[in-house]
C-alpha cells in the first residue's frame, strides 16, 4: 500500500470521527422507545358504608397504595359461632372481614388485603393477660402486611381494645403473648412491622386462700 493511499484512508477515518462528534450537518432522528404503560394511580377513596346490612360498624384496615387505609364497614356477626365472649366474637368478625376480598367498588379504588383465609381466633390460655387475642396461626408467621392489618384493625375496635395502646396477640400454642402497636410508621409502611412484638408477662395465678 502506497503512502498516498494510506494517507487518504486516514483522512477518511478522521472525517468520519469528526462527523460523529459534530454531526456534519446530518439531522438526528427521534426513535420512539416503548417503555410500557405508565403506572396507574389508585384513588384510595373510601366508599360510603352499605346500609341495610345486619352487623356492627367498624373500621377495617385495608392496603391501598402500599399503605394501610381505614375503610368503614358494617361487619356482619359470624354465624353458627357459639361464643359467649363478645370480645372474641367481634375479633372473629373483624378477621373474617379482613380475609374477604374487597367488593368491586373498593377494588376499583385500589384496595386489597393480604390477610390469608382461614385465620380465626383461638382459645386463650390460663395466665394470658387481660385482652389477649390468640390466633389460629402465630402472629409472627403471618405476612408482615397481614400482621399490620390485623394489629391496626383490632387496635381501632373499641370492643376489642381497651383504649389507645398495644394489641396483645398470641398463637395457638403455649408461647407467651406479645404486644404490637399500630403506629404511623406501621400504617405508612406496613411491611416494616416488627416480626416479634414485645413480650408480655403472663398474669399471675391467684394464690390459694
Amino acid at each position: 500500500m502506497t503512502r498516498t493511499l494510506r494517507a487518504a484512508r486516514a483522512g477518511v477515518v478522521l472525517w468520519a470521527l469528526s462527523c460523529l462528534v459534530s454531526g456534519c450537518g446530518i439531522r438526528a432522528t427521534t426513535v420512539p422507545v416503548d417503555v410500557g404503560p405508565a403506572p396507574s394511580r389508585v384513588s384510595c377513596d373510601t366508599p360510603v358504608p352499605q346500609t341495610g346490612v345486619q352487623g356492627f360498624r367498624a373500621t377495617v384496615e385495608l392496603v391501598c397504595g402500599s399503605q394501610l387505609v381505614g375503610v368503614e364497614r358494617v361487619v356482619p356477626v359470624p354465624e353458627k359461632k357459639p361464643v359467649s365472649d363478645p370480645v372474641v366474637l367481634v375479633a372473629e368478625a373483624l378477621l373474617e372481614a379482613l380475609e374477604r376480598e374487597p367488593p368491586g367498588e373498593e377494588r376499583d379504588a385500589g384496595f386489597t388485603t393480604a390477610v390469608p383465609e382461614g385465620l380465626t381466633v383461638a382459645p386463650v390460655r390460663a395466665g394470658d393477660p387481660a385482652g389477649t387475642i390468640r390466633l389460629s396461626r402465630k402472629p409472627e408467621d403471618l405476612p408482615p402486611v397481614a400482621l399490620s392489618q390485623v394489629v391496626c384493625t383490632l387496635a381501632g375496635s373499641e370492643a376489642v381494645s381497651a383504649g389507645p395502646g398495644p394489641v396483645v396477640l398470641g398463637g395457638p400454642d403455649a408461647d407467651p403473648p406479645r404486644a404490637w402497636e399500630c403506629t404511623e410508621a406501621v400504617r405508612s409502611r406496613p411491611e416494616s412491622v416488627p416480626t416479634l412484638g414485645e413480650l408480655v408477662r403472663p398474669t399471675a395465678s391467684p394464690s390459694p386462700s
